[in-house]
């Protein structure tokens, strides 16, 4: 399996901390935020990445990652613009090939280590596994409805959600997953959503999916950057500090 880390955007909500730098290098504890990401793929064995990225700060990732973490195979991949999250996993299409991949956002932070998940996955008939995490507000999120022991559907911030069941920045997908993205057509803000994409593989039968037990949360707004320290200073700072090898 590679893994793909979704970097992009611009970092407006985390201004003025962004100015010069990109959103994913801000720290989190002691850490770089896209360090958390990094170790949820170095948890299911992932060493090929493909970061997608965008913007003025596009060298700083890639001068960060390939000083910090020469043992990982990185490409990089330009987001110029806001096209959404599908749009932005179509970039790495020439050079993940027919490999099943992990994608996850760069500005999320798990407690769990899914590498049990990523392996009932590889040996499943699922084209795609959803992380599903109970929260207290789904209208923020896209919402899952569950029904005999499947996802029967997706929406995207419902107004009336019809579960508590957001879906996490945490995907596996089959190759498939770039046919259906051409598929698509811009939502009604002008991007290429993945809940569309999830949606072709619940019609599919496709979809498989996991409830998270432990923390989750993102950190890309002040709030929730806060939120996100309180947490991995309980440990999780420690534990992915640990697995770096700085360079002498």
């Amino acid at each position: 399996m590679k893994g793909v880390i979704l970097a992009g955007g611009k970092g407006t909500r985390m201004m003025p901390l962004t100015a010069v730098t990109n959103k994913h290098l801000i720290p989190v504890g002691k850490l770089p935020m896209i360090e958390y990401p990094l170790f949820t793929l170095g948890r299911l064995g992932v060493s090929s990445i493909s970061v997608v990225t965008g913007g003025e700060h596009f060298q700083n990732i890639s001068a960060y990652l390939s000083g910090m973490h020469q043992e990982i195979n990185f490409s990089y991949h330009d987001q110029r613009e806001a096209g959404g999250i599908a749009q932005a996993l179509s970039l790495t299409e020439p050079y993940l090939g027919n490999k099943r991949i992990a994608v996850i956002l760069g500005d999320n932070i798990f407690e769990g280590d899914f590498s049990e998940c990523a392996k009932k996955f590889e040996d499943s008939d699922f084209g795609a596994m959803l992380f599903l995490k109970e929260v207290g507000d789904p209208e923020r999120f896209g919402v899952a409805e569950l029904g005999d022991g499947r996802v029967v559907g997706i929406e995207e911030k419902p107004s009336s959600p019809k579960s508590n069941f957001a879906v996490t920045g945490l995907y596996f997908y089959d190759a498939t997953v770039f046919d259906k993205i051409r598929k698509l057509r811009p939502s009604g803000r002008g991007e290429l959503e993945i809940t569309d994409v999830n949606n072709q593989y619940v019609e599919e039968g496709e979809l498989g999916y996991q409830i998270v037990e432990g923390f989750w949360s993102d950190a890309g707004t002040h709030e929730s950057r806060n939120h996100c320290e309180q947490f991995v200073r309980g440990g999780l700072e420690q534990e992915v500090w640990q697995t770096l090898k700085f360079p002498d």
